[in-house]
């Protein structure tokens, strides 16, 4: 299958013709647009087109999935054809964001946010893995670890787990370097400001309880008012919103201040005006808000884990369709910098790709069985089957499930019924890692059993659902 001008045509007369077109760009595998109307989109028209794997609507952007590689050359052959000027990422998000309500910009800005540091924390989500394999007992021997048995590998084990840990003893760093620069301000200024949070010289947030029980927590006297001197490891919301008044403070400086001495006062005035309101207000107001909603949440799932297991196992797949799971990503980051030291929701996601995997092979095996023609289908569904069990799960939801809607709907009972389990037994992970077959290398040894067990359920579950309800349609049809 190869990308030419007729299949990119029969793309653009499926999306209302150029005329529809307001801004375009593409990504590794998808086109990205934002049309003037969407409901003049003909999606069955527009994915019987060879190329196109996929389509769906997200963050007032409209998403065609063509491929790596071959989206190069279809976007390239839709600009000479309709006369469209390349449009950045960040021109198409904006054009995107002028349709959004004021909740789907929230979430919209979070996953700005979130998004860009993700690979860093995903990283060392499977080194922790890697390390808990060779450090953690009982794996490969009894009562021993890897590491007691092998001795000369400890080091090699103790830097692996200093790599791994660093993104997250320095996460406001990577959130402050990409808050700041999602809400207009110089990246860098967003580095330090993260760093001061978690400067050494600070109480580890980490220590802050039992130094408070001992009432021991040191303190500074400024303007009067004595603020403990408290680091913000592991904390989102403090540096999310230091972030945001760094970045406001940098461009009503940058408006005022003469160019010839804004080198000596921007950055300066900037960071010292953000660092007081953090460690004064902006701190310690958002560090107990954010132990409160961790607090809640965790509450929740301590005296109602088995519901709150089933619903957001069953939902999380129609989370990621509307672009809300990415509001969940700052809670699993601070459940794993809370008392807990896990997560109980990211291995219920882990689950949920897991199922959309299934459901794609299962739809792949009934193009053995009743949809032999369908070679793009089998295609598609072999390809997406796996990036869903490697965590990327767009392909087989977009692609597949969605179109046929049965094996979506296995998928969300498969992912329940484990999310019950999960949650019932409070399966926790130390670290996010990749969401799918994967992450269990981030799941805490002593939960391996029942995340094993949750992993056969939506593997079997979600694939027995999808074929036999297929050979029941296909039947009703004839």
């Amino acid at each position: 299958m190869s990308v030419t001008k007729e299949s990119v045509l029969q793309i653009i007369d499926a999306i209302g013709g150029k005329e529809n077109i307001h801004t375009a760009t593409h990504c590794v595998t998808r086109l990205r647009l934002v049309l003037n109307d969407e409901s003049l989109v003909d999606t069955e028209k527009l994915e019987a087109v060879d190329i196109v794997k996929g389509s769906f609507s997200t963050n007032g952007q409209y998403q065609i999935v063509i491929g790596q590689g071959m989206v190069d050359k279809a976007y390239r052959i839709l600009a000479d054809e309709t006369g469209i000027q390349e449009a950045s990422k960040e021109d198409v998000k904006n054009a995107a964001s002028e349709k959004l309500n004021p909740l789907q910009k929230a979430v919209k800005t979070l996953a700005d946010i979130f998004i860009p540091i993700l690979p860093a924390i995903v990283t060392a989500g499977l080194l922790l893995g890697l390390n808990n394999i060779l450090a953690g007992p009982d794996i490969f021997y009894e009562g021993k670890s890897l590491i007691d048995v092998y001795p000369q590998w400890a080091d090699l084990a103790k830097v692996i787990n200093l790599i791994a840990n660093t993104a997250f003893i320095f996460l406001p760093a990577l959130i402050g370097w990409s808050a700041v620069q999602r809400f207009g301000g110089s990246p860098l200024l967003g580095i330090v400001l993260g760093l001061i949070l978690v400067h050494p010289d600070l109480l580890s947030a980490y220590a802050y309880p039992d130094a408070k029980l001992a009432g021991e927590v040191p303190t500074w006297n400024l303007f009067g008012l004595t603020v403990e001197s408290i680091g913000y490891q592991g904390q989102v919301l403090p540096v999310l919103f230091a972030s945001y008044i760094l970045a406001k403070i940098e461009q009503f400086l940058n408006r005022k201040v003469p160019d010839s001495i804004k080198l000596l006062v921007v950055a300066p005035v900037t960071l010292l005006v953000t660092g007081f309101l953090a460690f004064i207000a902006i701190g310690p107001l958002t560090f107990a808000l954010g132990n409160l909603i961790t607090d809640g949440v965790i509450w929740i799932f301590e005296n109602f884990g088995w519901l709150g297991g089933l619903i957001y196992g069953g939902f999380y797949a129609v989370l990621v369709i509307t672009g809300m799971h990415h509001t969940f990503l700052p809670v699993d980051l601070q459940l794993i910098g809370s008392s807990l030291n896990g997560t109980f929701l990211w291995p219920i996601l882990a689950l949920s790709n897991i199922a959309q995997g299934a459901s794609a092979f299962a739809m792949f095996a009934l193009t053995f069985v009743i949809h032999r023609d369908n070679e793009k289908l089998r295609g598609l569904a072999s390809a997406s089957g796996i990036s869903a069990w490697l965590g990327i799960t767009e392909p087989a939801l977009f692609g597949v499930n969605l179109r046929y809607r049965y094996p979506f709907i296995a998928a969300l009972i498969g992912s329940a019924i484990a999310g019950l389990i999960l949650a019932a037994n409070t399966v926790l992970a130390s670290s996010i890692g990749v969401g799918g077959v994967p992450g269990i290398l981030s799941i805490k040894r002593e939960f391996w059993g029942i995340f094993g067990l949750g992993m056969a359920i939506v593997i079997v579950v979600p694939f027995a659902l999808t074929f036999a309800w297929g050979l029941i349609t296909h039947k009703r049809n004839k």
